[in-house]
């Protein structure tokens, strides 16, 4: 499997998901736009990870990268390759399809429930009724053609949403680690006012790390469940 990823700000990184893509035996090669720019060709990768970052998908005017790498997201998506996308990364999904990012009438920042949106056919990945997940976003976007919801929350409707087999979209990070989180804090603390769905900094921290392991087995989970097909070799997935 030969995964890439999209990185946008140096303390967003792959966290749990390096282990992971390691422990799969992945090669493992990434664009840090803060360094260059420049994009992979398709047909060197099999599946993309697409990270979050501070800016917005609408910033093409600050960040000119922006709008090559939409469309090379979307080139990713009709190509059927494997794409994930986390917090910036699912708002460049939406938007690479079409969707519309603006900004949530709340931010949300800390350690709050995602509900899972079961699946009529059974047909999308199952998240389960409630799971505590990290979060750090303030905008939210509409729905792409083609795509469905598979989690929401009482301050965002759209937390993650599934397109065909291969693509998901996650508002919230199930990635972080507890170095990851204090990495966010450092570098976007000035976000933490006092709000219903932020929560201080000493909050976030003080996260037990069985929060942690929670939610990085549950990434291993999403990542299985889009993982490419080798060829020969069955890939077991989760439904509803």
């Amino acid at each position: 499997m030969r995964a890439h990823y999209l990185q946008h700000a140096p303390f967003e990184a792959l966290g749990s998901i390096e282990a992971w893509l390691r422990t799969a035996g992945a090669v493992l090669k990434g664009t840090r736009f803060f360094e260059s720019a420049r994009l992979p060709e398709l047909k060197d990768l099999d599946l993309l990870v697409v990270l979050g970052g501070p800016m917005s998908v609408n910033d093409e005017a600050d960040f000119p990268w922006l709008v090559e790498e939409k469309c090379f997201i979307r080139e990713c998506v009709k190509a059927g390759k494997s794409v994930l996308g986390i917090c910036l990364g699912a708002q460049l999904i939406a938007s690479a399809m079409g969707g519309r990012v603006y900004r949530n009438p709340v931010k949300e920042i800390g350690w709050f429930p995602v509900h899972g949106v079961p699946s009529l056919d059974g047909s999308t990945f199952c998240f389960p009724p409630s799971l505590e997940v990290f979060h750090w976003h303030g905008e939210t976007f509409d729905l792409p053609t083609g795509a469905i919801r598979i989690a929401r929350s009482q301050a965002c409707e759209n937390q993650a949403f599934q397109v065909n087999r291969r693509v998901i979209g996650l508002q919230f990070h199930l990635e972080t680690t507890p170095e990851a989180a204090q990495a966010m804090v450092s570098h976007c603390g000035a976000e933490l006012t006092s709000a219903e769905y932020v929560q201080p900094g000493a909050a976030i921290l003080a996260a037990e790390p069985e929060k942690y392991r929670n939610i990085n087995n549950f990434m291993a989970q999403v990542l299985t469940y889009i993982r490419p097909t080798v060829p020969g070799r069955d890939i077991p997935r989760t439904e509803c």
